[in-house]
């Protein structure tokens, strides 16, 4: 069944709707405090707590891997419960475990606090998810996430301001404080987000699965795929960074402008590459054709340890970051192209009344960059320096170009799981 055509989402930069500027709203609060923790969380445990790098990098993966733990409950209950009342619960919970870390004194400690904040992190983003799918309809669906991932963006740069503060004081309070600051923030997200309307509650039925989601073996193949897909993230996020200090003579500097680059380009330009995605066969074709991009991005990233061979001295370096920005261009295009066909993809296969349990399944898909990542990258990226940034452009060609028949098979199975949809 054909869903009315998407009326305009945004004037000036707000979305028209009200429900959609309560979800922005609270978001955007939400994601100041995180960019203000991520700014100086590992400075205060390495500096303040006194704790080394290698265990809070330990207490951060066992901690996200617990995390994960809280995602399908969360969204079943937000299914069978009404997912309003569940997320403001989330939200206020999350709200108190944001400051719960600035107590840790031990790595044991710090593996406590930041599980009970990644189970409710986790928890709270994966009903969010199924709010939006709920609320953003006839088409706004994909628009609204991608509005929200520039909203996302925004949210942590102003944060990294507040975090940037806390650095240049560089006193024991004031990265405290930062703690307390992101625990008022989500506070504060909580009780604007009780604002939306009671959304309809799906009660368990008797003879039910009590996990449907996991049943439904398309839509796991597909949570799979795209996991595998979102490896560039990391790729990104780490293997630059490693492969820029280790395999080449560019300016450090280059981190930080690659990541501006990124962020100005989301908030300003996710939303539009986000219009073709509103079924699931034009989702799967926007993940092909972002898939491309990132691949030709990597391949352009992987030649910059050249340079130096091919110009001597400033002319090679020059060549060298004029490669890296249109390597990192091209996956920015890629990533926010693709990021639209994920989300439709994912909508447009989960049933309407049990969008939380569904959008929190897909959601465990970031495991696999979040834990085979880091270990990937840097043995391809580094370890085997250009070689591997080819094999992972033709890994990430490969994984989009299979993601459209694999899309195609779930949506012909949507009627077996009751979900009435569109091919577009």
């Amino acid at each position: 069944m054909d869903e009315p055509a998407p009326g305009r989402l945004t004037h000036r930069g707000v979305p028209v709707d009200r429900e959609l500027r309560i979800l922005a709203l609270g978001q955007l609060a939400n994601r100041f405090g995180s960019g203000a923790v991520m700014t100086t969380s590992a400075v205060y445990f390495t500096r303040v707590v006194g704790l080394t790098a290698a265990q809070v990098a330990l207490a951060m993966a066992v901690s996200t891997a617990i995390g994960l733990s809280g995602q399908l409950p969360a969204g079943r209950l937000a299914d069978t419960r009404g997912p309003r009342g569940v997320l403001v619960i989330l939200l206020g919970l999350l709200a108190v475990a944001s400051a719960l870390p600035a107590l840790a004194q031990t790595v044991t400690g710090l593996v406590v606090a930041l599980s009970v904040w990644n189970v409710a992190g986790t928890a709270s983003m994966a009903v969010q998810q199924g709010v939006i799918a709920q609320i953003a309809r006839g088409g706004r669906g994909v628009l609204f996430k991608a509005y929200l991932r520039a909203v996302t963006n925004v949210g942590i740069a102003l944060g990294s301001l507040a975090g940037g503060a806390a650095l240049l004081i560089d006193r024991p309070s004031g990265y405290v404080a930062v703690f307390l600051l992101d625990a008022v923030v989500t506070g504060f997200a909580a009780v604007v987000t009780y604002r939306l309307p009671a959304l309809p509650a799906v009660p368990h039925q008797v003879g039910e699965p009590l996990f449907p989601a996991l049943r439904d073996g398309p839509f796991v193949a597909i949570t799979v795929l795209l996991g595998l897909f979102t490896l560039h993230f990391t790729v990104m996020e780490l293997g630059i960074a490693l492969y820029l200090t280790q395999r080449t003579h560019l300016p450090r500097v280059m981190i930080a402008v690659l990541l501006l680059l990124n962020t100005v380009a989301v908030a300003l330009f996710q939303v539009r590459l986000s219009r073709r995605s509103d079924s699931v066969t034009t989702a799967a074709g926007s993940l092909l054709r972002g898939g491309v991009w990132i691949a030709g991005g990597f391949v352009l990233i992987g030649l910059v340890a050249r340079t130096d061979t091919w110009l001597p001295g400033a002319a090679g370096v020059a060549m060298g970051i004029a490669l890296l920005v249109l390597g990192a261009g091209a996956h920015v295009i890629g990533e926010m192209i693709s990021s639209g066909g994920q989300w439709g993809v994912q909508m447009g296969l989960a049933p309407h009344e049990r969008q939380g349990q569904y959008q929190a399944l897909a959601g465990m898909g970031w495991a696999i960059p979040g834990i085979a990542g880091p270990p990937l990258v840097a043995a391809l990226c580094v370890g085997l320096g250009e070689v591997g940034w080819y094999i992972l452009a033709g890994s990430v060609a490969a994984v989009a170009a299979a993601g459209v028949p694999a899309a195609r098979w779930a949506l012909a199975t949507r009627a077996r799981y009751g979900v009435t949809t569109h091919s577009g």
